[in-house]
């Protein structure tokens, strides 16, 4: 895993926000938007701002349904990431 990539993952997991979303989005296997803004209290245009962090950082998969999008965990990166802060450990 590339340093950036550990920076962008780090970074878009020190939100509280977004690691509700995650946890969520890890509970329930997929959630659209709306599903999301149902149950983490923020207002739409906040969910998709987090959402957007999530994917750029890849922990979140999107997959167009439709008019709709659904997201779902990266397992994979999750996983390398993991790995690599396993690695820091001595």
């Amino acid at each position: 895993m590339k340093s950036k990539d550990i920076e962008r993952i780090s970074k878009a997991l020190s939100d509280p926000n977004r690691l509700k979303i995650l946890q969520e989005v890890k509970r329930n296997n997929w959630m659209q938007c709306a599903d999301i803004c149902e149950i983490i209290n923020l207002a739409q245009p906040s969910i998709s701002h987090h959402i957007k962090q999530l994917t750029d950082a890849e922990l979140l998969l999107s997959e167009k349904e439709g008019r709709c999008i659904k997201y779902t965990i990266n397992e994979e990166v999750i996983t390398e990431y993991i790995d690599f802060l396993k690695s820091l450990k001595s």
